[in-house]
């Protein structure tokens, strides 16, 4: 069972992340530090540098030969669950590419590792702290760079179709009306074209290589027992280590860009936390027992999938300039509410036989 001296760690883990949120918050709001360019610059900079060097400091510590492959099966599943039913309401329903990729996001990228590990390792111990370390590679390399993909998409789409748009006004790119007017046919680029373009900035993209990179040390480490280079392991923590400080900071900064701190208003506020909350637990549980998974391996992998909204999310979403309100509120009012919904999920998951 739990204990207040196990909530009191949790509680020490996340109060760090609202100083720094209140730091950024301040230095706009009150102090009139940055400008909103400035902003975004601090921004670009944690996504393309701090992030990925954070990713690749610690999935380089994972050993894929000790991995529980039932639970990382039942993780694939459920999102490949999620994937398909937003796919679904996309194709068939005429849902929104915007929001099925929020809604990704939202349902499946969680705080593993600065809200979980000492929360699982609170209630299960050991191997709860082993698995959520699993999960959080597991984000790392599948989930995010899904993400990081469709927003790539979503962003060549974009391009493609203002300067379609731009085409058929008659106007150059600088917004003046061309001498000859042409009546420009538009199409829609070939999912070739589109691949070849997405493709390849995901191939710039660094956190791309962090995953990757990261994933071959951690094989190969494993398999020949060899440790990082201490002055390599020191070249990157030292930026690694600002990795959530910033990430906060910069959403901190985004609030205060805002007229109200909660900016998405109440209906998507609440649609995010039963995402969070509801629809991920959900998804994780049956396909757990769809694999065969039972007892506390179960029930770990149930009360991770309700972890709060990963701090990272927020960062691509504020870099790709979709929903970044809905985003900083889940991560903002999730953290907050996050602590009691997790030990009422331990709590009677404890009380089932399963």
């Amino acid at each position: 069972m739990i204990e207040l001296s196990d909530v009191y760690k949790v509680v020490v883990a996340m109060v760090p992340l609202y100083v720094a949120l209140m730091f950024g918050y301040g230095s706009v709001k009150w102090w009139h530090m940055f400008t909103p360019d400035q902003t975004d610059a601090i921004n670009r900079m944690n996504c393309y540098f701090i992030i990925p060097l954070f990713t690749f400091e610690f999935t380089t510590h994972l050993n894929p030969f000790k991995m529980n492959y039932l639970f990382v099966a039942a993780d694939v599943i459920s999102k490949c669950v999620i994937g398909l039913m937003l796919g679904v309401w996309v194709y068939f329903f005429g849902g929104s590419f915007e929001w099925c990729i929020t809604g990704f996001s939202m349902s499946s990228i969680n705080n593993t590792l600065i809200v979980g590990v000492p929360l699982m390792k609170a209630m299960y111990g050991a191997l709860g702290e082993d698995l959520v370390v699993q999960s959080a590679v597991l984000q790392s390399i599948f989930w995010v760079m899904i993400l990081l993909f469709m927003l790539e998409v979503r962003r060549a789409r974009r391009d493609f179709d203002s300067v379609s748009a731009i085409e058929m006004s008659g106007k150059d790119l600088e917004g003046n009306h061309s001498v000859e007017e042409i009546d420009v046919s538009v199409v829609r680029p070939s999912a070739w074209t589109l691949m070849k373009i997405v493709l390849g900035k995901l191939a710039k993209n660094p956190n791309c290589y962090a995953c990757i990179v990261g994933l071959v040390w951690a094989f190969l480490a494993a398999r020949w027992h060899f440790d990082m280079p201490s002055i390599m392991e020191g070249s990157i923590l030292i930026m690694s280590k600002a990795g959530t400080g910033t990430s906060m900071f910069c959403m901190g900064l985004f609030m205060a860009s805002n007229d109200r701190i909660i900016a998405c208003g109440a209906k998507a506020t609440i649609v995010g936390m039963v995402l969070r909350f509801i629809v991920g637990p959900l998804s994780v549980g049956v396909a757990c027992v769809a694999v065969g998974l039972r007892g506390d391996v179960l029930r770990i992998a149930i009360v991770q999938s309700a972890l709060p909204q990963a701090v990272v999310s927020f960062i691509y979403a504020k870099e790709y300039g979709l929903h970044a309100n809905i985003i900083s509120t889940a991560v903002i009012f999730g953290t907050l509410v996050s602590l009691p919904i997790l030990i009422g999920y331990f709590a009677i998951l404890d009380l089932i036989h399963i």
